[in-house]
């Protein structure tokens, strides 16, 4: 039989390691640092989503109201559309925005010449860079009504400009499409990174075998990272809720309101703006539940399909 450790012994060899390892734990510190103020510490907040806040009165003394925020939530017309809103967009970036980093990976897996990987790296990679403010700015002076894609319809093709930021239809549109240009490129890295573990004697025997470039890739490549595309569209049904504040913020105007509002934005106007802070509250924690249910549902529907899953 293996001779059991005492507790002492495995304290002992707990603070041996510990201060064996003390240079890289003093590495992790800034991480748990801001984990621990910015994400665990404001965690206490979320007790006004439970109490009619007044800043008169302050945190303590403001009176408790159950779930009536969470009631007004369903109750509130308003907050469905946006709620629809927020859910059509973040759909539309899994089904159009979250394939293409994948499309692109492969592609740059198919250069052989290695200078001109890096450049179209370096190149797809760039777009991330930018802020938001930005990237806005970028799509206002293409897509305004004087600008250079009207400019180019009225004067060379003879046809009507058309309002792009001001047609609540093209409002969706134009996000994902931003957000395909600003982040497809980043989000190859992962799957760069996945791509570079598979064996390529595995390539060289499908060759022999007669496969061509396209078999391989269907047969080998593809299912090579299938793990790690699951774990990210996981990670992605987490935020499902979340649309990104400051791009919607910097396209809406009250003529695209309608379809472009969405839950990040409206916690703002109805948390910041209209002092109603308890309400606000209730939205956010409404928002982080679903996606907290998403990711474990997502993660053993995973698992019952013979996945890893993402833990």
């Amino acid at each position: 039989m293996p001779k059991q450790i005492g507790p002492k012994k495995k304290k002992d060899r707990v603070k041996k390691r510990l201060w064996r390892d003390r240079y890289l734990l003093l590495l992790l510190l800034p991480g748990i640092l801001f984990f621990l103020i910015y994400r665990y510490l404001p965690m206490g907040g979320l007790l006004l989503a439970f109490k009619d806040f007044s800043p008169f009165r302050g945190f303590v003394d403001s009176p408790w109201v159950g779930l009536q925020n969470f009631r007004l939530i369903f109750e509130d017309t308003e907050v469905i559309r946006v709620l629809w809103n927020t859910l059509q967009l973040s759909l539309l970036q899994i089904f159009f925005a979250f394939p293409i980093s994948i499309v692109l990976a492969l592609m740059l897996n198919e250069v052989r010449n290695q200078v001109y990987k890096r450049f179209l790296q370096s190149v797809i990679y760039l777009p991330h860079f930018l802020s938001w403010v930005v990237v806005v700015g970028i799509t206002v002076i293409f897509l305004r009504s004087e600008g250079l894609f009207n400019s180019f319809l009225v004067n060379v093709l003879h046809m009507n400009d058309i309002p792009f930021l001001t047609d609540p239809a093209l409002f969706k549109p134009i996000i994902i499409l931003q957000v395909i240009w600003k982040e497809s490129g980043w989000g190859t890295i992962i799957f760069l990174a996945a791509l570079s573990g598979i064996n390529p004697n595995l390539y060289e025997a499908a060759s022999m075998d007669g496969a061509n470039r396209w078999r391989q890739m269907w047969h080998i490549t593809l299912p090579a990272i299938k793990s790690t595309i699951i774990i990210l569209l996981i990670l992605r049904l987490g935020t499902v809720m979340d649309s990104g504040f400051e791009q919607i913020f910097l396209m809406l105007n009250p003529f695209n309101m309608e379809s472009g509002n969405v839950l990040d934005t409206y916690v703002y106007f109805k948390g910041i703006q209209q002092a109603d802070y308890s309400f606000a509250t209730a939205v956010g924690l409404f928002k982080g539940i679903v996606g907290l249910v998403l990711v474990v549902g997502a993660n053993r529907l995973a698992k019952r399909f013979g996945e890893d899953g993402l833990y």
